[in-house]
């Protein structure tokens, strides 16, 4: 499955050199578009249609430090390395055959992001235009996501250029054309439309809703030129897609007393915004396909030994993604988020842990980062590690108390401390790393700004 004239390869197992990097901005713009996307629009409703403005405001506001924290910490790591997250995972806690299943999580979770978001934007081609049942213009926006994927950072970044831009004044005309029939005072005091909703709950959707975007970080840090930049883009752009688009949502499901987010979309700006926003979902479902499509590289390369193209492999993740989106995957949104609070931050607090703190395989990566190559070998197993990643995990779901996504990350970041303090961080067995991926991908095109 070389698949070389399918699509960029992205330097998908390799450190992706310095002039292949981009400038702060450019990153941060497709960071921003991976927030100010439909789904987010989706969650504020869901916070507005429980919570009054304020509690929602604060769930917006603990979620986001959140998100912050661990997106900059773990994003710093992959500005450093100039990898990918499943493939810093061999060497940041989790060993060879343990990054396997981080890419495979990945993965399967991003197929179901990308199938949700194919799914709502599906919903509004319908509406707008019809011919067309759901399930089919749920395919058709699949593939024509897939097609820009392909060709890898680039082209990704071109499309969040001309689509950030267009949401932006999408949220502009919202705000004017339904809320400018409403007193806004009236609106922040007013009572939820729908059933309650805690703070507890709505900071884990806040949370849930992108701790996996947090989580693979580095999969777009890793274009990054220094580790300002990370931090600068991470506060822009998760800052204002959380307050700017999520609290319109508030404010949208207060005025219209509803958590549907394309009655409520197309009701304040008709079929333009409904077109617009289609639009504007591309920007984060490409980043779902993209990094879906590492994962499941990652998982190939380690469980199989052998080196498939990225190209090839998001094309065949892109279809899968669309066949479910046209199933019907939508409709568990909400446990979705939960399920996915819980369960991907100890992986992020593991990966700060060893990185930062117990730094067991650190020399590794620090050695081999001079000469833009891989560690020669890497721990196959770090059983110590999967203890912690399940209980952590576990911990996150069932204790009832604090935040869940807080729970399980923390839980995570110490027990890993402590059991490297305690000298139980230990590889089982050596795996090589394979020669291929030490070489430049010539398939990627260089950085322009």
């Amino acid at each position: 499955m070389a698949g070389s004239s399918v699509g960029a390869d992205d330097y998908a197992l390799a450190r992706v050199p310095e002039h292949a990097r981009y400038s702060w901005w450019s990153v941060a713009t497709q960071r921003f578009g991976q927030i100010s996307a439909l789904s987010q629009f989706l969650l504020g409703a869901t916070l507005g249609f429980g919570m009054s403005f304020w509690h929602a405001f604060w769930a917006l506001t603990l979620g986001a430090v959140i998100l912050e924290l661990v997106a900059i910490l773990i994003g710093v790591i992959g500005a450093r390395e100039g990898l990918q997250t499943s493939v810093i995972a061999r060497w940041t806690g989790f060993g060879q055959a343990g990054s396997s299943l981080i890419g495979l999580a990945i993965g399967i979770s991003l197929i179901g992001w990308f199938g949700i978001q194919s799914a709502v934007s599906a919903a509004g081609l319908s509406q707008l235009i019809g011919v067309l049942p759901t399930w089919g213009w749920s395919l058709v926006f699949g593939l024509a996501v897939t097609l820009v994927v392909l060709r890898g950072f680039h082209s990704m970044a071109w499309v969040a250029y001309v689509t950030v831009p267009a949401f932006l004044l999408l949220v502009g005309w919202s705000i004017i054309s339904e809320l400018s029939d409403h007193s806004l005072g009236s609106l922040v005091s007013s009572a939820p439309p729908g059933p309650h909703l805690s703070m507890l709950a709505g900071t884990t959707l806040v949370a849930g809703g992108f701790i996996v975007g947090a989580v693979i970080t580095p999969d777009m840090t890793r274009y990054n030129r220094s580790v300002g930049d990370v931090v600068k883009q991470t506060v822009l752009g998760i800052t204002l897609g959380e307050y700017v688009i999520g609290l319109v949502g508030v404010l949208l499901a207060h005025a219209v007393g509803s958590a549907n987010v394309i009655t409520i979309v197309t009701s304040s700006v008709g079929w333009v915004g409904t077109l617009v926003i289609i639009l504007g979902t591309i920007k984060i479902n490409d980043w779902n396909l993209y990094s879906s499509g590492l994962g499941v590289v990652n998982f190939i390369g380690t469980v199989f030994g052998r080196r498939v193209n990225r190209a090839a492999v998001t094309l065949v993740v892109g279809v899968l993604g669309s066949v479910l989106a046209a199933g019907g995957i939508l409709d568990k949104f909400t446990q979705f988020l939960i399920v996915l609070g819980v369960a991907f931050p100890p992986i992020a607090g593991i990966m700060v842990a060893e990185y930062f703190v117990v730094k067991r395989w650190r020399p590794d990566l620090d050695a081999s980062r001079a000469g833009g190559t891989l560690p020669a070998t890497a721990p196959t197993w770090v059983p110590a590690t999967i203890v912690i990643w399940v209980g952590a995990a576990l911990i996150g779901k069932y204790v009832a108390w604090g935040l869940p996504s807080i729970n399980s990350l923390v839980v995570g970041f110490l027990a890993y401390v402590v059991a490297g303090r305690l000298g139980l961080i230990r590889g089982i067995g050596t795996s090589h790393t394979m020669e291929a991926e030490t070489t430049p991908d010539v398939n990627a095109l260089p950085a322009t700004n």
